[in-house]
């Protein structure tokens, strides 16, 4: 089970940034008046990330990359999935959310500021196969 929503997990994300950078690509400008389309895209977005949230709970508990001992600060991959990745990804996670709040009210400005900021934050929390100390993969 676990190997599957970690999978799932790492999946999803390529959603959740699709999704993101559309409603900045879309936010842009900041004069345009937010349709009833761009109010459903910012939707998508936040069903997205919140779901991402909740597999990435699931895998916090069940990780074993996730410890809580003397030495989870001295080593950098348990420090990146106990503390950074997921602290991160809580304030993106808020900043989507309020973004997809100001999407409801048409503050368009508002809407493009919260979801880039949430989208460099969420680029810089993931565990990208580059990153060799983190394990990470594509999916």
């Amino acid at each position: 089970m676990y190997q599957g929503i970690l999978h799932a997990h790492s999946g999803l994300r390529w959603i959740v940034l699709i999704l993101i950078i559309v409603n900045v690509v879309n936010a842009m400008g900041g004069t345009k008046i937010f349709t009833d389309k761009d109010k459903r895209l910012s939707l998508f977005a936040l069903i997205a990330t919140h779901t991402q949230a909740l597999l990435g709970l699931y895998l916090y508990y069940t990780s074993p990359k996730v410890q809580f001992s003397e030495s989870t600060m001295s080593n950098s991959m348990l420090r990146f999935f106990t503390m950074e990745h997921t602290l991160m990804m809580l304030i993106a996670i808020i900043l989507v959310t309020l973004g997809n709040r100001w999407a409801k009210k048409g503050a368009t400005k508002k809407v493009f500021w919260h979801y880039l900021i949430a989208l460099l934050i969420i680029l810089a929390a993931i565990p990208w196969p580059f990153r060799e100390m983190l394990g990470g993969s594509w999916f």
